[in-house]
């Protein structure tokens, strides 16, 4: 999430927390009504206008959390409706993921090039004489823009000696690399589910909390409550995510406090990938492709699925960490259910694939494994461990950095083809993963490996994490040099695999 956004950051942390005390305390969900008055209490409003608005914003976040649909101003019922179908120990939801709670959204303006009041109409008025379209005027007492004239150029604004013009946009929509958000008939936020990859950028980005996503934390807890063997596979981005104070086998020991029977990290299913992709690179670049993307960014995947179908098939035939983690998994626990933790919203919709679902039973956030130990009041910088984890590679672990899958790819490559030249590029963040595969489609890009991830950073900067880019970078790279194997060909948790 964005730290400075703190009290946003704050409702939802409290939403994940509140969700998880219902499933842990089996609270009967026709009092659901009950946690808004729980979670905002008495009768002034801290963040919006009024208490009934802020009560009626959290009731929908309430019933996301839980799994269920969003639902408009105009469709309101109890807060408990439909809860019969959520109300069990499997997964439930279907998509879309990620949407708008439209009497949250305060249908920012959209794509504005505007003068403010620091113009002081120059004689020289250089905006005006800049316009190619002759929209700015100098009225009384200051340039003004006719707005249906404008074409947002931005040449007024390099123009203006005072930097009296701006320009900005709704905060969600100019985040979305694939243009998924438009506006509906009142001008708020709407999302084009047909382009929307859930890459969940702009839930981190919207100021006001109007959009947000289903989440599974409900049936994974009565999963483990009622008695089902489930593991977790933990994505490697998840050091430094709890703490400074916390040590990554803390987190380990916390999550196995859950009742979860034991956890493995993602980043074993990463060395699998690398092996396999590199392979393939070889084998097929370039001549039966002419590039090869990664495959371990889903947001990246979806995005080359839906607006690159033809160049779709040379995206690695490879799976991603977290199949293959948990394909390792259910080889020696057939009757194991597994949930994947990591920064990531779109694995839950990778999750829901048809060649995934047999694999991973749920998919949860490192910020709503928080709210699990908050509602357990589990203090994981306190817990003694035993053991270090030490299932996955140097190169297996750094995947959560941009860059990381590439470099391991291109290591592993080397090692079997010590001659062969690899090309190779990165791009974080989908505009700029749109802006490579464009290029790609153009033959700009023959021969190259391409790694696309779809947020900034890399998987340290998923909108699912809960500390900043910079210090988990930190703590990724360090982790990352603690492991025994340098290569994935030096792990010996892969010799028995049936890869």
């Amino acid at each position: 999430m964005k730290e400075s956004y703190v009290d946003i950051i704050k409702i939802r942390r409290m939403v994940f927390a509140e969700v998880a005390r219902l499933a842990y305390e089996d609270v009967d969900l026709n009092h659901l009504e009950d946690s808004t008055y729980y979670l905002l209490p008495g009768e002034r409003a801290i963040y919006r206008e009024n208490i009934f608005r802020e009560r009626a914003v959290i009731g929908e976040r309430l019933r996301m959390a839980l799994g269920m649909d969003v639902r408009s101003a105009g469709d309101m019922g109890p807060m408990h409706e439909g809860f019969d179908k959520i109300d069990i120990n499997e997964r439930v939801y279907e998509p879309p993921l990620v949407n708008v709670i439209s009497f949250a959204c305060e249908a920012c303006p959209t794509k504005t090039v505007k003068v403010t009041n620091t113009c002081r109409k120059c004689l020289a008025h250089p905006c005006e004489n800049q316009c190619p379209v002759n929209a700015i005027t100098i009225e009384k007492t200051a340039a003004v823009i006719d707005q249906e004239k404008c074409i947002k150029c931005g040449k007024c604004i390099e123009a203006c000696p005072y930097s009296a013009i701006i320009k900005y946009d709704r905060p969600c929509a100019s985040v979305c690399g694939v243009n998924a958000i438009g506006s509906d008939e009142l001008g708020r936020a709407k999302i084009d589910h047909d382009k929307c990859v859930s890459c969940g950028r702009c839930i981190s980005e919207c100021p006001f909390g109007a959009i947000a996503d289903k989440s599974q934390i409900y049936q994974l807890i009565k999963a483990i409550k009622s008695g089902k063997e489930i593991y977790a596979i933990i994505a490697p981005s998840f050091v430094g995510q709890f703490g400074a104070l916390t040590k990554p086998d803390q987190v380990i020991e916390g999550i196995k406090k859950l009742g979860i029977k034991d956890v493995v990290e993602v980043s074993l299913g990463a060395d699998i990938t690398t092996i396999n992709e590199a392979k393939e690179y070889l084998e097929k670049v370039p001549d039966e492709r002419p590039f090869m993307g990664t495959s371990c960014c889903s947001a990246w995947s979806f995005m080359v699925r839906k607006l690159f179908p033809k160049e779709y098939q040379y995206i690695s035939d490879s799976s991603s960490p977290m199949i293959y983690t948990a394909q390792y998994v259910k080889q020696d626990h057939p009757n194991a259910q597994v949930v994947f933790i990591g920064p990531c919203i779109s694995k839950k919709l990778e999750a829901l694939e048809e060649k995934v679902a047999g694999y991973v039973d749920f998919v949860i956030t490192f910020e709503e494994l928080m709210g699990m130990f908050i509602a357990k009041d589990i203090e994981i910088s306190d817990l003694e461990v035993d053991k270090n984890i030490q299932d996955a590679s140097t190169s297996g672990r750094g995947y959560a950095i941009s860059g990381g899958v590439a470099d391991a790819v291109t290591s592993v490559a080397k090692e079997l083809e010590p001659d062969r030249e690899i090309k190779t590029e990165c791009a974080q963040g989908l505009h700029q993963c749109v802006k490579m595969m464009k290029l790609a489609k153009a033959g700009k890009k023959n021969g190259y490996l391409l790694e696309g991830m779809a947020c900034n950073g890399g998987c340290i900067g998923g909108p699912g994490t809960l500390t900043s880019i910079n210090r988990v970078r930190k703590d990724v790279t360090k982790f990352s040099e603690q492991s025994p194997y340098q290569t994935p060909f030096h792990n010996e948790k892969l010799n028995n695999l049936d890869k």
